[in-house]
């Protein structure tokens, strides 16, 4: 007979890492949906909100060459075009992107209802607060920006643009991590709004949250949503809760409003001896 030792982290979280557009900030991820379909119309082919959305949570550039070479979409642009779509053609819708998403950042930076209390509430506990994003590095600072001028201060930010590959490989994570300098990753939570960075968290190893209500999966800025008769919003909230689910979150919450319980009881299966 032979034994194997493993070893569990048993202290509770350490970290949270947080997405930004959907989750922290920009109730609805407005943001960047409404751009991408900016940019696409520009150059004659049109997309609708839902398809600018589908790979949303990826680095921008890579977001951009997903719609592009989308089937339908690819369609359309062979149509308008009369020739298929290349790398060339990504890269100019991204040189168009640039701007108009930073044009419109702060326009949509509001932060999302109970972030800031969540966000202090946490620190109190003493986790540290970081943040990880589809965006560029240059877009990252002007929504830190926003969030420092609303009270809201991190302890590290990670940018798509930081490292090699984004969404959903765990790079953005793991460098978040080690700036932190936590002792496991299971001692972090990742929360987000969509799938990849959901995938993301996982492939790192941490504890993941998805936020169902607030981000790219109902997609309403807060007033449309709040308009809304509650049947509908039962609805949606279900239909984007059950996505996220099935995408692997741990747990799944309409905002992070919500998020203290959960770290609590986080906190309790890490005491048992669980992990991820």
């Amino acid at each position: 007979m032979s034994w194997r030792w493993q070893l569990r982290w048993t202290g509770g979280l350490e970290a949270v890492l947080f997405d930004l557009a959907g989750t922290l900030q920009d109730f609805g991820s407005c943001a960047p949906a409404g751009v991408f379909v900016q940019v696409f119309a520009e150059v004659g082919v049109p997309i609708s909100l839902a398809e600018a959305r589908a790979p949303m949570g990826a680095e921008k550039r890579a977001h951009l060459r997903a719609l592009l070479f989308e089937p339908a979409i690819a369609a359309r642009f062979t149509a308008a075009h009369g020739r298929t779509p290349t790398e060339s053609d990504v890269d100019r819708l991204y040189a168009a992107f640039v701007p108009a998403q930073l044009a419109v950042l702060e326009r949509h930076a509001e932060l999302v209802p109970g972030a800031l209390e969540t966000v202090r509430a946490l620190r109190a506990k003493g986790v540290k607060i970081a943040v990880n994003t589809g965006y560029s590095r240059e877009m990252l600072e002007r929504c830190l920006a926003a969030a420092r001028a609303q009270g809201l201060e991190v302890d590290d930010a990670v940018a798509a643009s930081d490292v090699p590959r984004a969404r959903p490989r765990p790079a953005m994570c793991l460098l978040n991590a080690a700036r932190l300098g936590v002792s496991d990753v299971a001692a972090c939570l990742k929360v987000d709004d969509t799938v990849p960075g959901i995938e993301e968290g996982l492939a790192a190893g941490m504890w993941t949250v998805a936020v169902a209500v607030s981000g790219n999966e109902v997609g309403l800025p807060l007033p449309e949503w709040r308009a809304l008769p509650g049947h509908e919003q039962a609805r949606l909230a279900a239909r984007a809760a059950d996505r996220l689910a099935r995408a692997g979150a741990h747990v799944v919450i309409d905002s992070v409003a919500q998020l203290l319980p959960v770290v609590a009881d986080i906190e309790a299966r890490l005491a048992r001896g669980e992990r991820p």
